[in-house]
């Protein structure tokens, strides 16, 4: 499994939408236009020719970025993420799951 983002530049409203829902549905939305999702390859290569059939290539913007595995990640500013949710690879098993924090 690798991380990735995902972000778009779509100049139809129609198109924008389509692209926003189909998105919603595979990574989590960190920024207008922006998301991070995290699969292997074959996922998000199929994710990709999807949403490749969603935009016209003449006016709209696609780009996936992928994230280092062991590069440095770290979220300044607001949470992104609903409260109680965390993106971790750490095991379950180490969540305190009183105080919602990790016990490392």
């Amino acid at each position: 499994m690798a991380d990735y983002l995902i972000s778009y530049d779509i100049t139809d409203p129609r198109r924008l939408g389509r692209m926003y829902r189909h998105l919603c549905k595979v990574a989590v939305p960190v920024e207008y236009s922006v998301f991070f999702a995290t699969c292997d390859t074959r996922q998000i290569v199929a994710i990709l020719a999807d949403l490749a059939g969603l935009i016209d290539k003449t006016s709209d913007d696609l780009r996936c970025y992928p994230l280092p595995q062991r590069g440095l990640k770290i979220r300044l500013g607001r949470a992104t993420l609903p409260a109680g949710i965390h993106h971790t690879d750490l095991p379950d098993s180490w969540m305190d799951t009183e105080t919602g924090t990790f016990v490392i």
